[in-house]
């Protein structure tokens, strides 16, 4: 099944990451995002519960708090309140890592710490809230609530929110109508839009961790080094570009990728690191290794070597690449159903559904993809009133060893994707920290969605589960670049 009318086609830095086309159709309102920090505020939606203050601290030893941020990175804050604590950063905890140029209010624990201690912070607000007997982790965040203010949106913003606010209701299965009263001032609109990963997860300025971990997963660790230690990108400092430039004719690529004349490179890892500047830190811990152990260009891709090299990387980066190969077959999936004309908001048969998050909190639409169910056609029918009422949410896989994937027309946009990419479940059975299991994602992401208008800016407010993008649902209204979000 087609759609009825042509799909509009996404930023080229988009559909690299996987996403083709947008839902609506109407014209963007352009502006700005993060004007300042206080534009783009984010509060979690807490789904932890702390013991009293007075708790006994030997079995309750992390202090649990409250933390308003202005324009701080996640880490750094982390590592900023340990170093005035005087502990490891490792007794810091939090669920979710948060945009920097925003104003964040979330959750920190902090390994037997007592709150007379908390420190003075520069743009933190630090609230002592309770003990528990655990740190945070990231299974104990439940969402965010958003409020976002674009900046310098065009004369005819109302207009078209009103326009693309009708077209996210409609694709969200909405039905309570689509006049352009449902997006004035203070009015709340059920919406929807694929649930895409946000170019974030790939890089917003050099979208590359996909790439390596595509090659991991084709057990071409040669090309996965490459890819991250080279392989320059126009939008990069010269520096960079430069040291770049040197990795891939030690490759033995020249410009744009193309392999040299002679087909082979130099090899010369020291120069390279007389290239690399110090701010490319994992580049450089890369190319080190391959220098110590004078490995040849022309070595096997899938060998011990080159994967040394590239776990010369956090292990938590390591499990992004996969991570991020998994987020950019699950983008093509969701473009390849959208072109085709395949629901979201309901299944058809043949799809994996799974059931809606009972203990989250009443803002969210959260789905639970620990509860799954495969949806022939004498089902149809039932789960789509599941849909309809919150209860139930179609899937796709985030591939990996234990996928199974869909029948029918779903099913066949999954094999024709990992064909297309030339792999297969099987291939995420790798060594260390890339292997991965997979799981499922519900194709659509849900929100309420309130719109006010500040001089003429529209200020957004909404709330999302876990893991779904903000702009995501953003970049439907401004028709924006992935860098102007």
């Amino acid at each position: 099944m087609a759609p009825s009318t042509p799909l509009r086609e996404a930023h080229p830095a988009e559909r690299a990451a996987g996403i083709d086309h947008y839902v609506s159709d109407a014209d963007g309102i352009g502006g700005r995002l993060r004007e300042s920090p206080e534009d783009f505020r984010v509060r979690e939606l807490e789904a932890f519960e702390p013991e009293p203050l007075g708790a006994e601290a030997g079995s309750y030893p992390e202090l649990v708090v409250r933390v308003t941020l202005r324009d701080w990175d996640t880490n750094d804050f982390a590592r900023r309140v340990s170093d005035a604590l005087g502990i490891s950063r490792e007794r810091v905890s939090w669920a979710g890592t948060k945009d920097k140029r925003a104003v964040t209010t979330q959750l920190f624990t902090l390994r037997e710490v007592d709150p007379d201690d908390l420190p003075e912070i520069r743009g933190a607000e630090i609230e002592a809230l309770g003990r528990a007997g655990r740190g945070l982790s990231f299974g104990d965040l439940a969402g965010n609530a958003f409020e976002i203010r674009v900046a310098d949106a065009v004369p005819e913003a109302p207009e078209r929110v009103a326009d693309a606010v009708s077209d996210l209701r409609a694709f969200g299965g909405d039905g309570r109508g689509s006049a352009a009263s449902d997006s004035t001032d203070g009015d709340s609109a059920g919406v929807g839009v694929p649930n895409y990963f946000g170019q974030q997860r790939f890089g917003s300025r050099r979208p590359v961790t996909h790439r390596v971990g595509l090659a991991v997963v084709r057990d071409d660790f040669r090309e996965a080094v490459r890819l991250y230690a080279g392989n320059p990108s126009e939008t990069e400092p010269d520096d960079t570009r430069a040291a770049r430039d040197r990795v891939d004719a030690a490759f033995g690529v020249e410009g744009e990728s193309a392999p040299a004349a002679d087909g082979t490179g130099d090899g010369d890892w020291e120069a390279c690191l007389d290239a690399i500047p110090g701010k490319l830190r994992f580049e450089r811990s890369m190319v080190h290794r391959l220098a110590e152990r004078g490995v040849a260009p022309d070595a096997p891709p899938d060998g011990d070597d080159w994967r040394h090299a590239l776990e010369a990387v956090p292990s938590n980066l390591q499990r992004l690449f996969v991570n991020a190969a998994q987020s950019f077959l699950f983008n093509r999936v969701l473009s390849e159903r959208l072109r085709r004309g395949l629901p979201f908001d309901r299944p058809v048969a043949g799809d994996v559904v799974c059931f809606a998050d009972g203990d989250a909190p009443d803002e969210l639409y959260a789905p639970d993809t620990d509860r799954l169910q495969r949806v022939d056609e004498d089902r149809v029918s039932v789960v789509t009133r599941h849909c309809e009422r919150g209860r139930a949410f179609v899937t796709a896989p985030l591939v990996g060893t234990e996928t199974d994937l869909g029948d029918g027309d779903p099913g066949e946009i999954e094999r024709e994707v990992l064909a297309d990419a030339g792999i297969e479940p099987g291939d995420f059975a790798l060594p260390g920290e890339f292997d991965s299991s997979g799981t499922r994602r519900a194709i659509l992401l849900r929100s309420d969605l309130d719109v006010t208008f500040d001089d003429g800016d529209p200020r957004f407010a909404f709330a999302l589960p876990s893991g779904s993008y903000a702009t995501v649902l953003l970049r439907e209204f401004t028709k924006s670049g992935p860098l102007d979000l």
